[in-house]
């Protein structure tokens, strides 16, 4: 059960992590399509951001493995 337990949270946490980055990521094309000049500030916020979400599946992965080895 406890494997179980873990392969959600990571699941989960991976799903959460898809659907924002490709929200993050249709933003700013639709962005850039209609300004096309501010590309460069665009896409440096879309990386900002993309690496705040990519935190969740790591902190899901570690609770998998908390849950795991507890």
């Amino acid at each position: 059960m406890t494997y179980l337990a873990a392969a959600i949270a990571v699941g989960v946490g991976a799903l959460g992590a898809a659907i924002g980055n490709g929200m993050i990521v249709k933003s700013t094309v639709e962005s850039i399509a209609r300004q096309p000049e501010a590309a460069n500030k665009l896409q440096t916020t879309m990386f900002i951001g993309v690496g705040i979400v990519e935190v969740v599946p790591l902190a899901a992965t570690v609770i998998a493995f908390l849950i795991m080895f507890s």
